[in-house]
């Protein structure tokens, strides 16, 4: 029996595929009996930060992982593709379709048991069985503190979450829809006059945030800094970042001061994500201050934004390059608790892991993938860097921006 612990997208990646094949899946998911503090629902593969999956374009890193995860079979990405809403250059989701066909579907799967209890520690060894900890940067406490008597302590960093808005309540007369750099009407933009900006970076260094138990700036991740991090790292860092008016120059011509983006969270636009406004403020100040954006002056906000810490272990000390445990061979890691930092990285790792736990079935030697592939190299760059930071698919990865490999590696992994 194939036991996966976690249905978020890595887990619902490697249950899915296993299904497939022919194998029996107990599926374990702790919500709704016990809350995770970021979920919201009990559906599988819920998005819990953005509603982007990143880009589409095969010349960005993200955007050649996601064509070889098509190329290999992925049917998390495949859903995401069916429930893709406009997002310009990137894949945009509507998060309630998404996970609900996710949900959907592996409930469906004959040979797929969904338990929906917490699962505090792995039984002891046997022949018939083998484990995946897919539980992703929410881990229970009870499995974290089994998991660090057995391969020592995990490490983590603190992520945010950016809020959500009601697209009626935003006033349409002080915005404008327009894509960056190029045609479309996919982005809501606020923009914002250099009074306006220095007035709402003022008051974002000065609002309250939420105490959080062993914060450090030094472990807040690159791509996730709260926006009120960001406001006080430098006058501009700003519109150098998250409100960067590049690409989006008013009828007149003139490039705005500052920019705020909104991107669609829904199919029928009736919600708003706030773009990189990540943010610990407390959730009356998050009401007061950006609300001091002109055209959110009366904007209601229907999911406040907050702060959470990640946790993950460091593969080379604990697991071999195919993410399974080095002190027993019925156990697997996958998604972002090995490491990988991003909603198509963590899908990567699931279908990784799917490839081997079915060639172990099938008596066959796990497999890396081609060091030239995203995938590969992404893979082998967390199973093996000492000191592991939560690492996104970059080209800095690879030695050569080779698309032809996704073929043969179709081919090499063919079961």
């Amino acid at each position: 029996m194939i036991h996966v612990i976690g249905g978020g997208l890595a887990g619902s990646e490697i249950t899915y595929q296993v299904a497939k094949a022919g194998y029996n899946v107990v599926l374990h998911e702790m919500r709704p009996n016990v809350k995770t503090g970021v979920h919201k629902t009990d559906k599988l593969a819920e998005l819990v930060c953005s509603n982007s999956l990143k880009s589409k374009n095969i010349k960005n890193a993200s955007g050649l992982l996601k064509k070889e995860l098509e190329e290999i079979g992925s049917f998390v990405l495949e859903v995401a593709k069916h429930n893709a809403i406009p997002g310009g250059k990137a894949l945009v989701v509507d998060r309630e379709g998404f996970s609900n066909e996710i949900t959907r579907t592996i409930e469906s799967m004959p040979n797929v048991e969904i338990v929906r209890e917490e699962v505090v520690r792995i039984p002891a060894e046997t022949e018939n069985d083998i484990w995946v900890i897919a539980t992703g940067p929410a881990t229970s406490s009870e499995l974290y503190s089994w998991m660090s008597d057995e391969f020592g302590e995990s490490a983590h960093f603190f992520d945010a979450v950016a809020p959500i808005v009601k697209a009626d309540t935003i006033d349409i007369s002080k915005a404008f829809f327009a894509n960056r750099y190029e045609e479309g009407t996919d982005y809501l933009n606020c923009p914002l006059n250099r009074e306006e900006y220095i007035q709402f970076r003022e008051a974002l260094i000065d609002a309250k945030v939420l105490p959080i138990e062993g914060f450090d700036r030094k472990l807040l991740f690159s791509r996730c800094q709260p926006i009120e991090e960001i406001a006080r790292s430098g006058v501009d860092s700003m519109r150098f970042g998250p409100l960067r008016p590049v690409g989006l120059n008013g009828s007149d011509g003139k490039r705005f001061y500052a920019v705020v983006q909104l991107r669609r969270d829904n199919s029928i636009g009736s919600l708003y994500n706030i773009v990189g406004f990540q943010t610990r403020l407390k959730w009356s100040e998050q009401s007061r201050v950006f609300r001091m954006i002109p055209a959110l002056k009366n904007v209601e906000i229907v999911r406040y934004g907050i702060m959470h810490a990640n946790t993950y272990i460091e593969p080379h000390k604990v697991t071999d390059e195919f993410f399974r445990a080095k002190n027993r061979k019925d156990l697997f890691f996958a998604g972002q608790i090995t490491g990988v930092e991003g909603y198509v990285e963590s899908i990567a790792s699931g279908l990784y892991v799917a490839v081997n736990i079915l060639r172990v079935l099938m008596g066959k030697v796990p497999i890396t993938f081609p060091g030239e592939s995203m995938i590969g190299a992404l893979m082998n760059y967390v199973a093996h860097t000492p000191d592991l930071k939560p690492m996104y698919a970059n080209f800095g990865l690879i030695d050569k921006n080779n698309v032809d490999n996704v073929f043969s590696m179709k081919e090499m992994i063919a079961l």
